[in-house]
């Protein structure tokens, strides 16, 4: 019976909740990485502007709104590009987007190891 109200109080808790949060998949993340950024970022560097690399200190200083929202900071990045950096927009889905930036900060906050 416990076990029976638990699961409903989670249904119920689930079906208020405004919105479903998706956990962000770092191993894909890393994939879309090598794949689609690691020519000019690998390892988190930067070929064209080394000062903008992607660790933390450089993402502090150059990201717009990195340090209003780390991840959201990187997924627009990652969408809509800048100076040199092209969109993503109509190559990733918003997902993987997602994915690459919660490895991104993930990999900014361990320095790139």
């Amino acid at each position: 019976m416990r076990s029976l109200l638990s699961l409903a109080l989670a249904l119920l808790i689930s079906l208020w909740s405004p919105v479903q949060v998706m956990a962000a998949d770092l191993t894909r993340g890393s994939q879309l990485f090598n794949l689609n950024c690691a020519a000019c970022h690998a390892g988190g560097a930067n070929v064209l502007k080394s000062e903008r690399s992607l660790r933390q200190d450089d993402l502090q200083a150059y990201l717009p709104n990195y340090l209003k929202g780390h991840e959201s900071a990187i997924v627009a990045q990652v969408t809509y590009g800048r100076n040199a950096m092209p969109a993503f927009l109509d190559i990733l889905s918003e997902k993987e987007i997602e994915d690459v930036a919660a490895y991104v900060e993930d990999q900014s906050m361990q320095g790139w190891s």
